[in-house]
């Protein structure tokens, strides 16, 4: 079963950062990339491309994350290990999570939280309820080619960012 065994990639952040964007655990195009949102059908870099009004797609993957750090967009996840087979969140079993509040603690412009997809929302939310200031929080659809919902619909709901990015 070990070797189901997957973790998570370091956060991508600076003291900049004022919207941190979490997922559940990077799949299995992601961790053989070792990059964030590698598989080509997720449309993760696609949405954030449009709220940013610049096309994260065409860039190389350094310089997706600095153009994200230039907006002040930081990038990590709920879940530091589990075991799963394939990538789908539904299979994640025995999880550690990361230390989201110490995290978001070390951030001193961080103004909101948003989870990329439900598994993350439900892992992270019960991880910060325990912080006396909690940012605000948005919950997502997740931008995996395996959430079947619309580019469109998901496009709808990921504008709501534009406020914290404003």
């Amino acid at each position: 079963m070990s070797d189901n065994a997957k973790s998570c990639f370091p956060p991508v952040v600076n003291a900049q950062t004022r919207l941190l964007i979490l997922g559940s655990l990077p799949g299995d195009a992601s961790l053989q990339a070792a990059q964030y949102y590698a598989h080509p059908r997720n449309q993760f870099w696609r949405l954030l491309g449009e709220l940013l009004g610049c096309e994260l797609v065409a860039l190389d993957y350094p310089s997706r994350l600095a153009a994200l750090q230039q907006h002040g967009i930081g990038l990590w996840d709920v879940v530091a290990q589990a075991r799963r087979q394939g990538s789908l969140d539904a299979a994640i079993r025995g999880i550690s999570p990361n230390d989201l509040p110490a995290l978001c603690a070390s951030l001193p412009a961080l103004r909101a939280v948003a989870f990329n997809g439900s598994t993350a929302a439900t892992i992270g939310r019960k991880q910060l309820a325990a912080m006396a200031t909690l940012p605000a929080l948005f919950d997502l659809p997740s931008s995996s080619p395996a959430y079947t919902l619309s580019y469109s619909a998901k496009l709808a709901q990921w504008q709501a960012l534009r406020a914290v990015l404003a």
